[in-house]
């Protein structure tokens, strides 16, 4: 396998749920299903925030207040895709370089009337440089965005 092949996550799930309430599910309850022990403060998570729009961030508020950025937001077109940046380096701490984060995109597809495909796709993992695998590594695992889509299919009945 080359490089750029191996620097690639992909994950799909479908939701019984029209793709405009898949989609709004996905960005308004993001904090409802990402993991709280997926923690980069030094205080347990408050919230984590989705801002919908381009230019906006997805950041972990803690309980004392304070913040950790960890995405921004690269391409917002409701109700089909959203394109985030992963600001979080191998060593499991925000990269303030923009130059050394993946991307990740999510796209929702009309499967059936009330039913919607997601499929994601962590890109661009070389770009954080030496030990970009374990980033790899990490969210290809079943702590992973495994674990984010199942918790995320669980907030419409489904099994996780």
């Amino acid at each position: 396998m080359t490089q750029a092949a191996t620097a690639v996550v992909r994950r799909q799930i479908v939701v019984d749920a029209p793709i405009e309430q898949a989609f709004t599910v996905f960005v308004e309850r993001f904090g409802d299903f990402k993991p709280r022990e997926h923690n980069l403060l030094t205080v347990p998570i408050a919230a984590t925030v989705f801002e919908p729009r381009v230019g906006g961030h997805i950041y972990d508020r803690g309980v004392d207040g304070s913040e950790c950025r960890w995405a921004r937001i690269l391409a917002y077109e409701p109700p089909t895709r959203v394109v985030f940046s992963w600001d979080i380096g191998p060593t499991w701490q925000p990269e303030p370089d923009p130059d050394l984060a993946s991307e990740v995109e999510v796209a929702f597809i009309v499967e059936a009337p009330g039913r919607t495909r997601i499929e994601l796709e962590h890109r661009h993992l070389e770009r954080h440089g030496p030990g970009w695998e374990s980033v790899r590594d990490g969210v290809d695992s079943d702590a992973g965005w495994s674990l984010y889509l199942g918790r995320y299919l669980s907030l419409f009945g489904g099994d996780s």
